[in-house]
């Protein structure tokens, strides 16, 4: 059974909170009734499924089972892989999507004058100017325009310039509100890498997940397009090129390697100045397609530490882009320096965490520091080990705590860096793809050299 509906916020918080629409929430701002009766018809398949709406915003099947999101109600009750329940999901006697009294909701909201969500004025704004862009995106998807966008500007479009765990998930929301997603999916390909905003359910777009709105999305790990090279393009030759075509390429364009394709969807292979010389070497007569070596393809969407094991073999994989064309190289030098980004920032944060520990330690009984983080003992801390960037942060903006350190600075202006570095460290532990901005990597540093000044 489905649990009863959570208290809602305003309805303007559905888009400023950025999380996604539930049939719940049309529940609630009374633009569906509880009992209301849902029609899904698949005409090629002469079926027609059958639901109601309960008083919980859950979606009651035919055989009695509920479900909190329309996808998975529709999944389960026709047997399928996957389908956008939103579009499906026929109201009667209206004949009305819910997709459609979804949209009610959102125009609803992007108008609402209330401040109910915390915003400032000029916040509101900015939804509102979001949200009517989002319709026109959906409007031209349907067209068959779809808007072009590269990730940085679809990111500027949320005020961010990385893919933090936070804006990624607000994102991909308010695109899932307005039935959008990207193609590739905007959290697996680099910044510059083109997009297109087109339809949950159109020829090119994912599958939408069928528990869309029940649970949060897993966190995204480091993808093999989130290299710049993976989808920049591919240098190439045909099957029938010559020794002079290739090495001639591979010398303009300082290339070890090029690939070997017959249209930018068949890859018969890849020549390299290894296998050119490893052939003539053993036949000095031998014809170009005898150095044409069997070569590695990947997904662009596949997790890079999943692609480790093919380029510690061979020193590069090409990728297949969204539409399966190959679109580009991934070398050892570009993974190297990918993880070479990500780490510096990982361990300016360890060593943060170690001395604010040992601040923390020196400092303030264990008991103390539990009253203020784990006043009701439910997580047990058991030593200083146990506490996280968090737990500093509640010891420091305390003032009784802050006056025992003795510090001759500022707690408000402390304590609000330490609150901009806490959210630095949950991007690199979330493993945001993109480096991180060098703004944010000196806010680390010069936090550790003022902590070192009285970490003795």
């Amino acid at each position: 059974m489905v649990e009863p509906a959570k208290p809602r916020t305003s309805r303007s918080q559905v888009l400023i909170g950025g999380r996604r629409v539930t049939v719940a929430d049309l529940v609630a701002a009374r633009l569906l009734e509880a009992g209301a009766r849902l029609r899904y018809s698949r005409p090629r398949f002469d079926e027609t499924h059958r639901a109601s709406v309960t008083e919980a915003g859950g979606i009651r099947i035919e055989d009695g089972r509920e479900f909190r999101s329309p996808s998975r109600a529709a999944v389960v009750a026709a047997g399928v892989g996957s389908v956008d329940g939103w579009r499906v999901w026929i109201v009667e006697p209206s004949g009305r999507p819910l997709d459609s009294i979804r949209q009610d909701l959102l125009d609803q909201a992007a108008e609402s004058p209330d401040g109910e969500a915390g915003e400032l004025p000029g916040d509101q704004n900015i939804v509102r100017t979001r949200h009517a862009w989002l319709k026109d995106a959906r409007s031209q998807a349907e067209t068959g325009a779809p808007v072009e966008i590269s990730v940085r500007a679809l990111l500027a479009r949320w005020g961010n310039r990385s893919r933090g765990h936070k804006v990624s998930r607000q994102i991909e929301a308010d695109l899932a509100n307005h039935g959008l997603v990207t193609a590739p999916d905007f959290r697996k390909v680099s910044l510059d890498a083109v997009l297109h905003l087109i339809t949950i359910g159109s020829t090119d777009a994912p599958s939408p997940d069928p528990d869309e709105g029940e649970v949060d999305e897993l966190d995204v790990g480091i993808t093999v397009g989130n290299l710049p090279s993976a989808l920049r393009g591919v240098v190439s030759v045909t099957p029938s090129a010559t020794f002079d075509e290739a090495i001639t390429l591979m010398l303009l364009n300082d290339y070890s390697q090029l690939a070997v394709l017959a249209g930018k969807h068949q890859l018969h292979g890849a020549v390299s100045w290894k296998s050119i010389a490893k052939v003539q070497h053993a036949n000095p007569n031998a014809v170009f397609a005898d150095a044409v070596v069997e070569a590695h393809v990947v997904p662009y969407d596949q997790e890079l530490i999943d692609t480790l094991p093919r380029l510690a073999e061979a020193d590069y994989v090409f990728v297949r882009d969204d539409r399966n064309a190959v679109a580009g190289i991934v070398t050892t030098a570009d993974v190297v320096l990918a993880y070479g980004e990500l780490a510096t920032p990982f361990f300016l944060i360890g060593e943060l965490d170690r001395v604010l520990r040992k601040l923390i330690a020196k400092t303030f009984l264990l008991g103390d520091v539990t009253a203020l983080c784990d006043p009701g003992g439910s997580r047990k801390v058991a030593s200083f080990d146990d506490l996280g960037m968090g737990d500093y942060q509640r010891v420091l903006e305390n003032p009784g705590s802050w006056a025992k350190l003795g510090w001759p600075l500022d707690r408000t202006a402390f304590i609000k860096r330490l609150d901009e570095i806490r959210e630095i460290r949950n991007d690199v532990m979330h493993f945001n793809p993109d480096p991180l901005p060098e703004d944010a990597v000196n806010k680390v540093r010069h936090m550790l050299k003022l902590l070192r000044g009285y970490r003795d």
